[in-house]
């Protein structure tokens, strides 16, 4: 067979992910706070995109105007698509870009849905006519009042007031600045803070730290028994039995066993051999385990309290409240900004301008600047409304989760969801990800709400995370002296109609963190 070259002509059909999609895609995504960064950001990068600081009517005061009220607000309410009846081309453009964007979702906003289906205001409708202001201002004093600052205005900013907790190495050096240390000191203390690791231990031997800091080992070994006295108690430790020694001598702790444990028996310790502990030390049982206590009161980490982050809280993008019987959902958009495309953009579009030159290059950027920004509206918006359908679909599947708790979830995954809304999985695992629902039983990530499920003795299935918390049930409840194994929690959750495996019930033991029976016994 003879290699030559060819042209040849030929149709074929693919997927393209348009940046139109993409956008979409990454929008869908995005938690609450994200969606607000990335907003801020278009803000700032298109000149056509502004916030929109009109006040949004309710679906009660929308039921409640005129028809010609209601013309004349849709009229006033879409800059971004009204022509001032200048040139068609730009005009056109925008009007296809419209046109396709309101075929994305064809499907109604939860708002106009309620709106059109319920003549009367619902009992949610009510609850958004609240003057919320009125409430407000009722407030009760502070404090800050009494001292003369008055109103918002006059009150200090946050980066005026806002603190921090020193981190570990800050502390030890405020310490040594208040003690008797001299330069020399000082200057070694400083390599001995700076090798120690987050749990608060040596992390460099003492014979580096003398070449570190160029001096003697003595004199590194004094300055460490020095820094070993301050607080936190145990800081600057070398091992889990130095750090322990420390602690109990600076507690003067009088039990002789709680010494001679920690000294000579500390492997035995962690793995709660008492009967051994007891043979060893030739005591009671009940003798090695007050001392066993007494060692569990210390602190194995001392460096716990100053390592870390600072706590990241969640923030709901979902709030599902109970109103007269009925579930409603609420979306969060605090620090969302409504956008609308700016109104002198838009005239620039509608202007009679030369065909060639500088006026043609200005239409064509402003164009797509504001395709760009409706783009970024309508999906949203959709974004939104997807939300929503997911969020709905949920709460007909999990309803006794809602009146009841844990013990009522249901087995569902993401088919289940997708073919009731008629969306994708791949839709619903995004919309689902990274994303939290605040509930009447607590704040819940969406991915918490799909469980594989377990069979019960009698066919039945209940989901994995109704079985979880039984066991963590059955382990909280259990007598400490005698603690549950993971045979016996087979036996009892078989009591309850559930049939799991042990090697089941070890895993999401293991999963909520909680120690094997061994481990949680506890004498005397």
């Amino acid at each position: 067979m003879a290699i030559e070259l060819k042209q040849q002509l030929r149709l074929s059909q693919q997927l393209v992910m348009t940046p139109q999609l993409q956008q979409a895609i990454k929008l869908l995504q995005l938690n609450q706070l994200e969606l607000a960064d990335l907003v801020q950001d278009e803000l700032q990068e298109n000149p056509c995109l502004e916030e929109d600081d009109r006040e949004e009517a309710t679906p009660a005061e929308r039921s409640d105007e005129t028809p010609q009220e209601s013309s004349v607000e849709e009229d006033a309410g879409e800059p971004e698509t009204a022509g001032d009846g200048g040139e068609a081309e730009p005009d056109a453009g925008l009007a296809e870009v419209a046109a396709d964007l309101d075929a994305i979702g064809e499907d109604q906003s939860p708002a106009n849905t309620e709106a059109d289906v319920t003549e009367a205001p619902s009992d949610a409708d009510k609850i958004a006519d609240i003057e919320w202001d009125d409430y407000m201002d009722s407030h009760p004093l502070t404090g800050l009042e009494s001292r003369g600052l008055g109103d918002d205005d006059n009150r200090p900013s946050i980066e005026a007031t806002l603190t921090r907790s020193p981190n570990l190495a800050e502390h030890l050096n405020w310490q040594i600045q208040l003690s008797d240390f001299d330069e020399t000191e000082v200057a070694i203390a400083e390599w001995i803070i700076g090798n120690l690791n987050e749990k608060g231990y040596l992390s460099a031997t003492v014979d580096e730290l003398a070449r570190q800091a160029d001096r003697t080992p003595e004199a590194v070994e004094a300055v460490l028994f020095k820094i070993q006295q301050l607080d936190p108690s145990g800081v600057a430790a070398r091992d889990l039995r130095e750090c322990l020694m420390l602690q109990i001598n600076m507690l003067n702790l009088s039990n002789p066993l709680v010494l001679q444990i920690v000294e000579d028996h500390i492997e035995l310790l962690q793995k709660r051999d008492l009967k051994k502990l007891a043979r060893l030390l030739d005591s009671s049982i009940e003798e090695v385990s007050v001392a066993v206590r007494e060692i569990g009161n210390l602190e194995p980490r001392p460096g716990r309290a100053f390592g870390g982050d600072e706590p990241v809280y969640i923030t709901p993008d979902i709030y599902v409240y109970k109103v007269a019987g009925e579930f409603h959902i609420l979306l969060n958009e605090d620090g969302l900004p409504r956008l609308k495309v700016n109104n002198i953009y838009k005239s620039v579009l509608s202007e009679s301008r030369p065909a060639a030159g500088e006026g043609r290059d200005t239409k064509n950027y402003v164009q797509d600047k504001v395709r760009s920004a409706l783009w970024l509206i309508k999906s949203i918006h959709q974004r939104q409304r997807t939300i929503y359908k997911v969020t709905e679909s949920i709460i007909r599947y999990q309803g006794d989760f809602f009146e009841s708790g844990v013990s009522s979830l249901k087995p569902l995954n993401l088919r289940d969801v997708a073919d009731d809304i008629g969306m994708h999985e791949s839709t619903v695992s995004r919309v689902t990800t990274n994303k939290y629902m605040h509930t009447p039983q607590g704040i819940f990530e969406l991915k918490y709400f799909f469980n594989s499920s377990i069979s019960r003795v009698d066919g039945d299935v209940v989901a994995s995370e109704s079985v979880k918390e039984e066991i963590r049930k059955l382990i909280s409840a259990e007598d400490r002296s005698r603690p549950l194994s993971d045979q016996r929690i087979v036996e009892h959750l078989k009591l309850i109609n559930i049939d799991i495996a042990r090697r089941t019930v070890t895993k999401y033991r293991e999963a909520l963190n909680i120690l094997s029976s061994t481990k949680r016994r506890e004498v005397g």
